[in-house]
């Protein structure tokens, strides 16, 4: 199995996101909202945030083509990080998207975003899934929930 090693990650960057760090946010994401999982993956994604009680839009139509739901909720491919930094300006709407740690440092973020995100930092790495399986201790770096106009009650958010 690929690892996270930064060039392995880049040609394999098909790492879906476990139903834990969706259930973790829970309750900064708004049940009276349609949420957009804009990024197809595997397709569990989608269900999580269903089983969690959302209305869900999610789909195979093409994110940087498309604009459905009324707040993004998503794991976005990190391999196009900038790309869809740029289109999630253009849509203007709410939105909580796992990216890297590092991506607060981009030139992509603070041109784009400035001091309107907030952050919600995780207790613990997530490990993501490949081919059906969690990489359990093997993602070697972090991931923020990156948030925009989702009004949460303080800028950083540290989840226990």
């Amino acid at each position: 199995m690929a690892g996270f090693h930064t060039k392995t990650f880049l040609k394999h960057d098909d790492y879906m996101t476990p139903k834990y760090a969706w259930e973790h946010i829970e309750q900064y994401i708004p049940k009276d909202k349609v949420i957009w999982e804009a990024f197809m993956g595997d397709g569990n994604s989608g269900q999580y945030l269903r089983d969690l009680g959302y209305d869900v839009i999610h789909d195979n139509d093409d994110f940087f083509e498309s604009d459905k739901g009324e707040v993004i909720i998503s794991n976005p491919p990190f391999s196009d990080k900038n790309k869809t930094l740029t289109r999630l300006k253009l849509l203007d709407k709410p939105f909580i998207i796992l990216l890297p740690q590092p991506a607060i440092n981009t030139t992509a973020i603070r041109e784009l975003f400035g001091d309107t995100l907030q952050l919600i930092i995780p207790r613990k790495r997530i490990q993501f899934i490949k081919n059906g399986t969690e990489t359990t201790n093997k993602c070697n770096f972090d991931c923020y929930y990156y948030c925009y106009k989702m009004d949460l009650p303080r800028d950083i958010i540290w989840l226990t």
